[in-house]
């Protein structure tokens, strides 16, 4: 694999080292108006369409926790940085579909959106198989959105508990994702209570828009790419 940016990536391309650096700062502040250490939160920074030459100034400004959406394009580009930057830790943050469990087990350090007992099994099997068992995170759909990946809040408790006491898997996170239009703060209270039912206290939650009030709600985590790497670049057409 060739580390060359896309050409859209060398025009006009955003700072992404003095952004990063920001949004650690914002991080920071935000956290010690909640009364938290800064050390508490940690930046998931987000790649999603972004190539090698994109995320390389956010490596060598000392970073090294990132997120991808899809496993193939997490496959295109991470591999030979991994390889690169033996350091680097990468989060799966989109949905995972049944056969691409395998490359996700291989290739990521955690596991965000796990929703189901088909998925959470399946993984359980793979890891076995691979002997490597990436931590997992289980998505509550906290805006019980239909188009959305996630469990039920109200179903979210007893799931945790399948997952860990009849699948074995290790759930070791919460994830949520908050509908667009409404106010965050609610959802991030929904995933914060449930964390706290079950004992989890690794929360993923705010992304480039909110993750300032997420840290207050609690976040161990936030996902941000926008704000790091500037605009995504828009997914090829199928086919």
């Amino acid at each position: 694999m060739t580390l060359s940016a896309r050409p859209s990536e060398t025009d006009a391309a955003p700072d992404v080292a003095a952004n990063l650096a920001k949004v650690l700062e914002d991080v920071a502040r935000a956290a010690a108006a909640a009364g938290r250490a800064a050390g508490e939160v940690q930046v998931v920074a987000v790649t999603k369409t972004h190539g090698p030459e994109r995320i390389r100034p956010a490596i060598l400004a000392g970073h090294c926790l990132f997120g991808e959406n899809r496993v193939q394009e997490a496959e295109s580009k991470w591999p030979a940085l991994k390889a690169e930057f033996p350091e680097l830790k990468l989060h799966l943050i989109g949905p995972l579909q049944s056969n691409k469990v395998r490359q996700a087990v291989q290739l990521f350090d955690v596991i965000e959106t796990v929703d189901s007992p088909k998925l959470a099994q399946r993984l359980v099997r793979i890891m076995d198989e691979e002997g490597r068992r990436p931590d997992c995170f289980v998505q509550v759909n906290t805006g019980d959105e239909s188009q959305k990946a996630g469990v039920a809040p109200e179903a979210a408790d007893a799931f945790i508990r399948q997952c860990r006491d009849e699948i074995g898997l290790p759930v070791k996170g919460l994830m949520c994702i908050p509908p667009l239009d409404e106010e965050p703060s609610p959802h991030f209270a929904l995933l914060r209570e449930v964390g706290r039912r079950n004992g989890i206290e690794t929360l993923s939650m705010g992304m480039s828009a909110d993750y300032e009030v997420a840290v207050g709600f609690g976040a161990t985590l936030v996902r941000v790419g926008t704000a790091i790497f500037g605009a995504r670049e828009p997914y090829p057409p199928p086919g």
